[in-house]
């Protein structure tokens, strides 16, 4: 694989700053939609989960690609099938709140990821972090080669940083 080419941008949301990454996924939009919410899908790119994925409900999810392959508890604060999907991680030390939208035209979906309120400090890890994960999610949507981590943070810390200003 070639050396992975940054996407994101970091725009004001309405907690602060929010990193947006948008990927545009072959298939149905609720094949798409399935790529993000099916345990047994999840695990192709970012790891499985277990619970009941429900609004106001806690998942567990493994996050299969990092290192120890780590469980965190995961709530699921917005659920509006097939198109959009918001969860919170439960963590002491860094608390995330994410979301996904879906819109669907023909035979492809575009996927808006955004990390709402990521700290400026943290924003030259997360954002290779996450190109690495969506570029997984499409490489398990396209049956293509899986990226390795290795290629992004070097790549893409200065792009993300830059852009705080």
């Amino acid at each position: 694989m070639s050396t992975p080419h940054p996407t994101g941008r970091l725009v004001e949301g309405r907690e602060g700053l929010d990193l947006v990454v948008t990927r545009t996924l072959p298939g149905s939009l609720q094949d798409a939609w399935e790529s993000l919410t099916d345990p047994e899908r999840t695990a192709r790119w970012m790891g499985r989960w277990k619970g009941t994925g429900a609004p106001g409900e806690t998942i567990r999810v493994q996050m299969a690609f990092e290192e120890g392959a780590p469980w965190m508890e995961v709530r699921v604060t917005q659920c509006d099938p097939p198109h959009r999907l918001r969860v919170v991680t439960l963590s002491e030390h860094a608390p995330w709140d994410l979301s996904f939208e879906l819109t669907g035209a023909g035979d492809r979906c575009e996927l808006r990821f955004v990390h709402h309120g990521v700290a400026p400090a943290e924003v030259g890890e997360v954002g290779p972090g996450w190109e690495y994960y969506l570029d997984r999610l499409l490489a398990a949507a396209t049956d293509g080669p899986q990226p390795s981590w290795e290629d992004y943070p070097d790549a893409q810390r200065a792009y993300y940083e830059q852009q705080l200003g």
